[in-house]
């Protein structure tokens, strides 16, 4: 297990620095409704997280088609059948979206008293009812029969094994914690459900998306208020009209981002010879992969560029004689959507 853990770790690291250069425009989001055919999720007294997730799905895919009939709507699945994890972020990254959204209903069998929506997001997780929400929904592999294989014998039920997620750094972190925020607000001061806030924890279905990802849950299929809310037509409305209203307010404020963005006037970089003497950079991203055109890819930041170490690839924006310079600009980048970003240091082209 120690080695399959460690080759596990690498692979993640790896996967997490691929990136998909978005359009200045939301086109395409996939809805992936959680669990499915011989996966039954989570199970209440009457119902079942596959049966209430499907719905809920197909109800917020029909409201955004209606409220933004521009955008292209992708359903993992449309009907009662079983989708391997590994296959739902395969979906969306072959559709090119610009959003994913997983839905799902939680549980807490021996507090059931317990209720309430939170919307989680890809991260490291911060307490053992984050990893205990992790643990359940990607118990979803013991049902795929080439897991081993897939997900090189990554144990869902392994609190060691959830050490591997402290590793990814997602390029994407910062859309998604906006999306889950508002998603988040929608639940609970429109459909007026309880309040457990936006959370971070391990989801093998989210880790493989190459576009900002949520995972939804809609409320404790364990707690007899939150299932019967779920399982009646008027709660799924409202429930899937939230997610559907959050979608349609993030699409309105990225493309209007895009659009500021694409009129700003970039600063202009001081006139500085990146390779000779001491210069400092902000460093934003690390990939397994040279790009081709980085400034295509990264075009709200200035003067790209990138250092080689250890076979991989990692790149900065601008490049400065000073710190103090270099410091103010970091906090540019930050607010651009990188928030791992920080200050290195070159010397004769050299990062020390």
């Amino acid at each position: 297990m120690k080695y399959r853990l460690i080759f596990f770790i690498i692979a993640m690291c790896f996967f997490s620095s691929v990136a998909i250069a978005q359009s200045n425009k939301i086109q395409t989001v996939v809805i992936d409704a959680g669990h499915g055919g011989k996966d039954p999720g989570a199970v209440g007294s009457k119902g079942k997280e596959k049966n209430i997730t499907l719905a809920v799905a197909k109800k917020t895919g029909e409201y955004i088609k209606k409220q933004c009939p521009d955008v292209k709507v992708v359903y993992t699945r449309t009907t009662d059948v079983f989708v391997e994890l590994m296959e739902r972020a395969r979906i969306a990254n072959r559709n090119n979206a610009d959003l994913f959204i997983s839905i799902h209903c939680n549980s807490v069998a021996k507090s059931p008293g317990t209720a309430g929506v939170e919307t989680f997001v890809m991260g490291e997780h911060r307490n053992n009812a984050n990893l205990n929400v992790a643990k359940r929904e990607n118990a979803s592999i013991l049902y795929e029969s080439d897991a081993e294989s897939n997900y090189d014998g990554f144990d869902p039920n392994s609190t060691e094994a959830y050490i591997a997620f402290s590793f990814i750094q997602s390029e994407f972190k910062q859309h998604s914690l906006e999306f889950a925020e508002l998603v988040q607000n929608e639940m609970v001061n429109n459909a007026k459900r309880k309040d457990r806030g936006v959370q971070q924890a391990g989801f093998l279905v989210l880790y493989k998306t190459a576009m900002p990802s949520v995972l939804v849950e809609l409320g404790f299929i364990t707690n007899s208020a939150d299932e019967a809310y779920m399982l009646s037509a008027d709660g799924q409305e409202s429930l899937a009209s939230a997610i559907g209203r959050a979608f349609c307010t993030y699409k309105t404020n990225y493309e209007k981002e895009s659009v500021n963005l694409q009129h700003e006037a970039q600063p202009e970089a001081p006139t500085v010879d990146k390779n000779s003497g001491i210069v400092y950079k902000v460093q934003f991203a690390t990939r397994n992969r040279k790009l081709d055109n980085p400034q295509d890819v990264y075009k709200n930041l200035q003067d790209i560029d990138y250092y080689e170490h250890n076979g991989m690839f990692k790149y900065t924006a601008g490049c400065f004689a000073t710190k103090a310079e270099a410091d103010s600009y970091l906090k540019t980048v930050v607010s651009k959507g990188y928030p791992d970003a920080f200050v290195v240091k070159f010397e004769n082209g050299i990062r020390k």
